[in-house]
C-alpha cells in the first residue's frame, strides 16, 4: 500500500516538473487569458467610440458653416505667384540653425543694398 502511494506521488512530481507543465500550461493560460483580455479591451474601445460618436448640435452647426471646398482652395493657389520663388536651403544636421539664419539674413541685406 505504501508503494502504490509513493508511485502515484512520484508520477505527479514528474508531471509537475515536466515540459508540459513548464511550458505548455502557461502558454495555454496566456492564449486563453489574452483572448478574454483582448475582448474586454475591444469592447471598451467600441463603447468609447459610441459615446464620442454623439456630436454636440452647436458644433454640428459650426461645422456646417465652415465652407472650405476644393474649388476655393484651388482659387487661392491660382492667385499665388508660383513662377517666382527662391529655393532656401535648410541647415544641415551638423550646422546650428541660428547661425545659418543669421548668414541668410546678412546675405539678403547685402543683396538689397
Amino acid at each position: 500500500m505504501g508503494r502504490e502511494g509513493g508511485g502515484w506521488m512520484e508520477r505527479l512530481r514528474k508531471l509537475w516538473r515536466g515540459r508540459t507543465m513548464t511550458f505548455g500550461v502557461p502558454l495555454l493560460l496566456y492564449l486563453v487569458g489574452g483572448s478574454f483580455g483582448l475582448r474586454e479591451f475591444a469592447q471598451i474601445r467600441y463603447d468609447v467610440h459610441k459615446l464620442h460618436g454623439k456630436v454636440d448640435p452647436a458644433l454640428k452647426e459650426k461645422l456646417k458653416q465652415n465652407t472650405v471646398t476644393l474649388e476655393s482652395e484651388y482659387e487661392k493657389l491660382e492667385k499665388s505667384d508660383l513662377d517666382n520663388w527662391e529655393n532656401i536651403r535648410g541647415p544641415r544636421l551638423w550646422e546650428d540653425s541660428r547661425t545659418v539664419q543669421k548668414q541668410r539674413r546678412e546675405a539678403v541685406r547685402l543683396k538689397t543694398e
